[in-house]
């Protein structure tokens, strides 16, 4: 009779144990319900990737040595950028560079750089271009285009660029 009740304790204790096991604490889904439920998902604020700036390619402008004229030639193509800067607020600040060829001296070669820089900015102005719009800085002979010691390099090495890289939001 021991074993017999034993035996019958151990079953119950272990028929009460499943049962605990399978009951659900959580409420019933209501089945009459048509509302798909949706999980919450948040998003940390490093999950959020903005998108990268895409550079906008203009072509450089070309000097004669030792000038900061601007060619007859380059005029129209100012123009046209004077008219894409406008017509692109999205562009942001555009930055004019210039540079020169590697002779005369440091010195020479950024003041010189500054010249050729302001003139472009002073013509895109003429045409419309907010001055607020346009930074200039020089690089003098530090960043050649073409690497040379002769008029092939150097006539790339007499310029101004104009870079422009499209903000994400620009309030002009």
């Amino acid at each position: 009779m021991l074993n017999t009740n034993r035996c019958t304790r151990v079953a119950a204790f272990a028929a009460i144990c499943l049962s605990v096991g399978c009951t659900s604490t959580s409420p019933t889904p209501d089945l009459g319900a048509q509302e798909e439920r949706k999980p919450v998902v948040e998003a940390s604020k490093t999950d959020v990737v903005a998108p990268r700036p895409v550079p906008v390619s203009l072509d450089p402008v070309y000097f004669d040595t030792d000038q900061a004229v601007l060619r007859l030639a380059t005029l129209d193509l100012l123009k046209s950028y004077a008219k894409s800067i406008i017509e692109h607020p999205e562009w942001g600040i555009v930055t004019i560079e210039g540079h020169c060829d590697e002779r005369g001296t440091d010195a020479y070669n950024h003041k010189l750089g500054v010249r050729r820089a302001a003139a472009v900015e002073r013509y895109l102005v003429e045409m419309g271009v907010p001055p607020e719009r346009i930074r200039t800085r020089t690089f003098g002979s530090e960043r050649p285009a073409v690497i040379g010691h002769d008029e092939s390099a150097w006539r790339h090495n007499r310029r101004s660029e104009l870079q422009v890289e499209v903000s994400l939001s620009a309030n002009f």
